[in-house]
């Protein structure tokens, strides 16, 4: 494996990392609704939206490497940081619409 190709791979990690974060973060989200504290839930959701955001962007940056014309080696790591991104995308819409339920609800 290239040097390159460990940058990436730690890359990589650092996206499950920080998308992982999200997910958590959106789930205490919920959590805190469940009981009732909206505003704690408000407070998680936005704390998980830095961190997605921090994955996205270096997610962004290999897509426009590759855009410019480099060859990216394929990793199953990659390939994980990749669906770690769209699962918490879905999973934090899914969480907004659940906790705005609670909100009606209460």
């Amino acid at each position: 494996m290239s040097i390159d190709a460990n940058d990436d791979y730690a890359l990589a990690f650092t996206i499950i990392s920080n998308v992982g974060t999200a997910k958590s973060l959106v789930m205490e989200a919920l959590y805190a609704a469940k009981e009732g504290d909206f505003e704690s839930a408000e407070e998680k959701l936005e704390e998980s939206k830095h961190f997605f955001v921090e994955g996205h962007k270096m997610h962004a940056s290999l897509i426009q490497r590759e855009a410019t014309g480099e060859k990216l080696e394929f990793s199953l790591i990659l390939m994980h940081a990749e669906d770690q991104i769209m699962s918490v995308d879905t999973i934090t819409l899914l969480v907004k619409e659940m906790i705005e339920l609670y909100r009606r609800f209460e």
